[in-house]
């Protein structure tokens, strides 16, 4: 395989950088040697990154240019990652003189084409990847002998305001030296600008200043980097670059007048952001999940960031910690003030505290509600403050109640609507979406901490956005008949260094009527404003960036209200849900953004698979794919990214064979057993009598059997199907249909698929897996085992595990189902076994005293070649004694 020539741009914001180290930069008076950009026969001649800021609304344009100088076919690689909150807008393709330009339409009408391509054997395939902060899309090309390709993508955003400024995060990681490289960042902004500056990590500070043009005037602000082929040498005589990190443009506006209203093309965009006001004293409840899943770097890194936030806390605020495991326990048990005396007594609390049990997150979330209710009841004083409660959990409720629409319910009746909830989920083992549901039914937000050497500072960096509010019950009211269309305009708090935007459409021939009124409670007396718009500066401003300020103005209410109403839709379901959803499609469509309702497909180019790209925009669900193009030549397999989703670190399934790994989380251990039948048999794994939701499993034998020996036995076909909606699926090595019975779409293990069928979500990731998500029962994932050299098998065969179980019915049972609720068992009387390398134990379970062995087992949920190793507990014969009745009383006579 010949070169790899790789472009690649990052765009993110500013929470997600991490500095890293930048190679010594030589003094600029050292000689330089002349080096050719040229790579095995690549060139990029040019890498250009250029955005637009108006008022807060941020366009990006990445142009990429490649030059195959060699006499044979060369493969190149356009890697970008852009914010999880920006819409792609565009995207275009040109190579061998002819242009690919991407086409926005509903989902389902793409992923009918995409299947329409698939099925006749045309091109056709997919870009989708998401990571910590971005999302990654990834298109391979091979560009003919002396050939160019070029690559655009546009993207677009609303800046968003933190700790005091805007930032415009550009990482930038060509990976060779480029022959023009450029980063344009062009910003307008009506109030004025205040402050602008760059920093980059790859450049040193002395040569930043050097290379690095920046300049603010008024209205206008301007940062350009446009480094030589030989500045971007990492060594004089170096033919690497030293172009690899974050280039950063951070800036702020004034804020002399407490009114800013935009109004072009009747829509307006009302930006505020009051300064000098006292800042408010605060009652905060911390409430920490102590559960035994936080050992280890989590619970040293939860310490160290609430010791550091103690210390930073305000002498007029009041506050608790709330620890939950099994138990649920407070420090004080009601508000104290934050003394010396008290900060101390609290952080060696901190210090101290140890994990226990399991994860009672219902009990501690309604102990920190309890406190700061008593306190604003109970106390005048305090009754003025902000309060504000914050949880930090890693995991998932195992302990008291676990039912999520109850914890929901009880969480939005105790709070009332009274105060924020901030939720911080530790890990990738957090339903992180039902930590965003609570948050949003309680005036706060949601955000993830990642297990990373980072997490203290990610810690400390959301409480810093919090620390400071300024105003409470912030309402901004508008004409009613001057106005429709408004985006969020009522605000449980506002705090320092941010700012809240609202934006939506005026009436024909009501501007005159128009203007704002603003009310809200501060430290010690109430807020009050009334802003009008300057008709005489909107027609000067209007003047001075023309078009692009209209055209900004009404894209910046579109992305805010489809930004909205996407937060909306995940505490929707049914009619509603699909109401809202047709909504968000109709305005995705009219301002052509790549949104969760629509995708974006590129006629024409095509993979090594006959399938054309279909871009997407990724959820927290799905996993990273990158997409390959080739010409001339077949491109090397994709790599996985590092940027996974991650599984929950222990599940129940089923692999090779047939291996029953049963997690058990409330005693943090794992049991085992395996079932021996014959090929063509059909197991009940998961039987749910209250919903009908069942799946069954047909087993195939080992094609390459050795006379005399055990035959082994695998899954080599499964049926999920839900009853109640006609649901059914069929899932092969080779194909997975969609109801079957009735001559539904048949997908194969090439395509990359997003489903919906009533409340069931079917998604295929090409190759990999497949995930199924019952809105009122659990997720599921099937894993695809293919034959590959140096295999144990010598047959393609299926693994089947249990993601999520939390809304399937007590009843629920099969040889997997009847594990799916809390059983209790114990072991003891370790001593050695038959096989000396082994231990044995008595366990006793369900009124039976058996011997079980201590053993490994390979749980492929994450990595499905490999496997990771799972310690646990072997049952013996068929899982006689811990299974209810016999193996044989689960064999079904179909596989529905």
């Amino acid at each position: 395989m010949g070169l790899r020539g790789l472009l690649w741009v990052s765009l993110l914001t500013l929470q997600a950088m991490h500095a890293q180290v930048s190679p010594k930069r030589p003094k600029g008076s050292e000689k330089r040697q002349a080096v050719d950009a040229t790579v095995n026969g690549v060139l990029i001649q040019s890498l250009k990154v250029n955005c637009k800021v108006t008022s807060r609304f941020a366009h990006y344009v990445i142009t990429s240019q490649v030059l195959n100088s060699a006499n044979e076919a060369k493969e190149v690689a356009f890697d970008v990652e852009i914010p999880k909150t920006a819409f792609i807008s565009h995207f275009v393709v040109t190579t061998n003189g002819k242009a690919f330009i991407g086409n926005i339409k509903d989902k389902v009408t793409a992923w009918k084409q995409y299947r329409k391509a698939a099925i006749l054997g045309e091109n056709a395939g997919l870009v989708r990847a998401s990571g910590r902060t971005m999302e990654q899309f990834t298109i391979h090309i091979s560009i003919s002998p002396q050939s160019k390709a070029m690559f655009q993508l546009t993207y677009e955003e609303v800046l968003k305001r933190r700790l005091m400024q805007y930032d415009v995060v550009i990482k930038v990681k060509p990976k060779q030296l480029v022959h023009h490289f450029e980063i344009d960042v062009d910003i307008f902004e009506p109030q004025g600008i205040s402050k602008l500056d760059v920093q980059t990590s790859f450049l040193p500070k002395e040569l930043a200043t050097q290379l690095i043009r920046k300049s603010f005037s008024g209205k206008e602000g301007h940062v350009l980097f446009r480094p030589t082929v030989g500045q971007q040498q990492s060594c004089p005589s170096c033919s690497t670059t030293m172009l690899d990190g974050e280039f950063t443009v951070t800036y702020d506006v004034n804020r002399d007048k407490i009114c800013d209203l935009l109004v072009a093309n009747n829509h307006f965009a009302h930006f505020f952001a009051p300064q000098n006001l006292t800042n408010m004293n605060k009652n905060v409840v911390f409430v920490i999940d102590i559960s035994s899943s936080m050992a280890g770097q989590k619970e040293k890194q939860t310490k160290e960031a609430l010791l550091k936030i103690l210390g930073d806390m305000r002498p007029g605020d009041y506050f608790d910690l709330v620890l939950f495991g099994s138990e649920v326990q407070s420090w004080r048990g009601s508000l104290v003030l934050a003394s010396t005396a008290n900060l101390k007594a609290a952080q060696d609390f901190v210090r101290h505290f140890s994990l226990a049990g399991s994860t009672n997150l219902n009990g501690g979330l309604l102990r920190g509600i309890e406190i700061l209710n008593k306190a604003q009841r109970s106390n005048p004083v305090l009754s003025s403050h902000a309060p504000i409660l914050i949880m930090l959990t890693d995991g998932e409720p195992t302990e008291g109640v676990r039912d999520r629409s109850q914890i929901l319910m009880n969480v939005r009746n105790a709070i009332g609507g009274r105060f924020p909830l901030y939720n911080l989920g530790f890990g990738q083992d957090v339903d992180f979406n039902f930590l965003e549901i609570m948050s949003m039914e309680n005036n706060g937000r949601a955000q993830r901490i990642y297990e990373d050497h980072d997490a203290t500072q990610q810690l400390q960096g959301f409480y810093n956005q919090v620390a400071n509010p300024l105003l409470v019950d912030v309402q901004l009211q508008y004409p009613q008949d001057a106005v429709s269309a408004l985006t969020q305009h009522s605000h449980k708090q506002y705090y320092e260094g941010s700012e809240i935007v609202v934006a939506g459409r005026i009436a024909d021939h009501k501007l005159s009527s128009f203007k704002a009124d603003v009310q809200a409670h501060g430290e010690g007396q109430e807020f009050k404003t009334s802003c009008l718009v300057d008709e005489a500066e909107m027609k000067k401003l209007l003047q001075e960036r023309g078009h692009m300020l209209e055209n900004h103005i009404e894209r910046l209410w579109a992305y805010l209200t489809i930004q909205e109403m996407l937060a909306k839709r995940m505490k929707l379901g049914g009619e509603e849900r699909d109401k809202l959803s047709a909504e968000i499609l109709k305005m995705s469509l009219n301002y052509q953004f790549v949104t969760p309702m629509t995708s974006m497909t590129m006629s024409g180019l095509v993979d090594e698979s006959g399938l054309q790209p279909v871009i997407d925009k990724p959820t927290e669900d799905y996993q990273p794919l990158a997409f390959a193009l080739p010409a001339n030549q077949k491109p090397s397999p994709t790599r996985p990214s590092s940027s996974d989703k991650k599984l929950p670190s222990k599940v129940t399934g089923v692999d090779t064979d047939p291996h029953f790994i049963i997690n058990i989380p409330q005693k943090e251990d794992t049991l085992c057993f395996n079932i021996n039948e014959e090929p063509g048999v059909i197991l009940s794994l998961v039987q749910d009598p209250n919903t009908g939701f069942s799946v069954n499993g047909q087993l195939i034998g080992d094609t390459a059997r050795s006379p005399g020996k055990h035959e082994g036995t695998y899954f080599g076909r499964l049926g999920i199907a839900n009853p109640a909606t006609g649901f059914q699926l069929e899932v092969t090595p080779q194909n997975i249909t969609l109801n079957p019975g009735s001559g539904g779409t048949v997908f194969s293990w090439r395509d990359q698929a997003s489903l919906r069928q009533d409340k069931v979500v079917v998604t295929i990731n090409r190759k990999r897996n497949l995930v199924v998500s019952v809105e009122d029962g659990g997720t599921f994932e099937v894993v695809l085992h293919r034959v590959w050299k140096g295999s144990a098998t010598h047959q393609d065969f299926l693994g089947f595990y249990v993601l999520d179980s939390h809304r399937m019915s007590a009843r629920t049972h099969g040889l997997l189902g009847q594990f799916l609720q809390p059983f209790d068992y114990k072991v003891f009387d370790l001593h050695p076994g038959s096989d000396p390398q082994k231990t044995d134990a008595t366990m006793v379970v369900k009124n039976h005293q058996l011997t079980v062995t201590r053993g490994l087992q390979k749980d492929y949920s994450k990595d499905h070649r490999h496997g990771a190793e799972v310690t646990c507990w072997f049952v013996h014969n068929n899982g006689a004694g811990l299974i209810d009745g016999v193996h044989t009383d689960y064999i079904v006579a179909d596989i529905f």
